[in-house]
């Protein structure tokens, strides 16, 4: 089997980075908040004070323990953030976010084989921004999927070697998580790998690429940010892409942009993940969509049989986040989780919970 551990947004800019060992520059250009440092006032006002600076394993927590007694084949998140010291923000947008570079001890931390940077927020900075993301990246030996240089590179998966063959992550972003069009990248223009829509016809043009690398042994993963960030509704367009893609060969589909966990579903026997949820951010404290819970993250372990492309097993640790840092769930705040995503998840004992195949 090759177990996977897929996780939804990664946001370590804006008041993470403000807690980190080298702080990058606090200005922001929100409509309300204008220094980052606000953020970590906010968090403290709910739950208490937080060291500063913190180590840079900090934010991961509980998070640390739970990855390396899993020890999972390849490590897989979704970055939402410029690591950059650029100021030279996209001011169409009314949030961004960026991690000074000195930081990046705040992802090696967690030793992800690939981050998916496909998503509306890793041009923020612009396509120098872009540039020293997946530079900082590059030094960090973190391979990097769904942004590029140009068009070839965006839209090329990374590759994971494992004992049964590779694990192969393509990430795509879509329009409806508020990637502007003009972020795609061409042949001559950096940017992300963005889908022009959810159609069949794109599906299949996705599902080539696929059998064009995709080898004996290999577990294919399709990553894609898409969707609104609030609410457990994932539109009819989003099944079916889905759907369309496990049965032209691609073996799991990674989906993220909610703030929130949504359902989960088993499809002729692949994974869909039709939103993990965020797992590091600054929201603690901000007020306005507390009955979803987004303060309750998860870690998904997947195992899939890498001659079927099938589901074997299922496995995800709740977390709380708290002072910007990750704990173990209680059993009420595993059981709401459960909840959320399908009568299929059971409980078990650790407040750990199981997909039932």
């Amino acid at each position: 089997m090759t177990t996977v551990f897929l996780a939804g947004d990664v946001v370590t800019g804006r008041g993470v980075d403000q807690i980190l060992p080298h702080p990058g520059d606090p200005r922001l250009w929100e409509p309300v908040m204008r220094d980052a440092r606000a953020y970590v006032e906010l968090a403290e006002a709910v739950n208490g004070p937080i060291p500063r600076p913190v180590d840079c394993s900090w934010p991961w927590g509980d998070a640390l323990a739970v990855l390396n007694d899993a020890a999972p084949d390849a490590r897989v998140i979704n970055l939402e953030t410029s690591i950059t010291h650029s100021a030279a923000i996209d001011t169409r947008k009314r949030v961004h976010y960026r991690m000074t570079p000195e930081n990046i001890g705040c992802l090696t931390a967690a030793r992800p084989d690939v981050c998916s940077v496909a998503n509306n927020h890793v041009l923020d900075f612009g396509r120098g921004g872009l540039r020293d993301t997946l530079d900082a990246l590059a030094v960090a030996r973190i391979k990097a999927a769904g942004a590029g240089h140009d068009a070839h590179e965006a839209g090329s998966p990374a590759i994971v070697p494992v004992s049964t063959g590779s694990v192969v992550v393509f990430s795509f972003a879509d329009t409806s998580s508020g990637v502007p069009r003009d972020w795609a990248a061409t042949g001559t223009r950096p940017g992300v790998a963005l889908l022009p829509d959810l159609s069949p016809a794109t599906a299949d043009a996705v599902a080539a690429r696929v059998r064009q690398v995709k080898r004996p042994g290999d577990v294919v993963i399709v990553s894609v940010h898409w969707g609104a960030n609030w609410g457990y509704h994932v539109p009819a367009d989003q099944v079916r892409f889905a759907h369309r893609l496990l049965d032209a060969g691609v073996d799991v589909l990674h989906g993220h942009s909610s703030h929130h966990p949504r359902r989960i579903e088993v499809h002729h026997g692949k994974l869909v993940l039709y939103g993990c949820g965020d797992l590091i951010n600054d929201y603690e404290g901000i007020p306005g969509f507390d009955r979803y819970r987004a303060d309750l993250r998860l870690l998904c372990f997947a195992s899939v049989d890498p001659g079927t492309g099938e589901l074997t097993a299922l496995r995800m640790t709740p977390l709380r986040a708290r002072r910007m840092r990750l704990h173990h769930a209680s059993r009420e705040e595993a059981e709401h989780l459960r909840g959320v995503l399908g009568s299929r998840v059971h409980l078990v004992e650790g407040n750990e919970l199981h997909l039932q195949l």
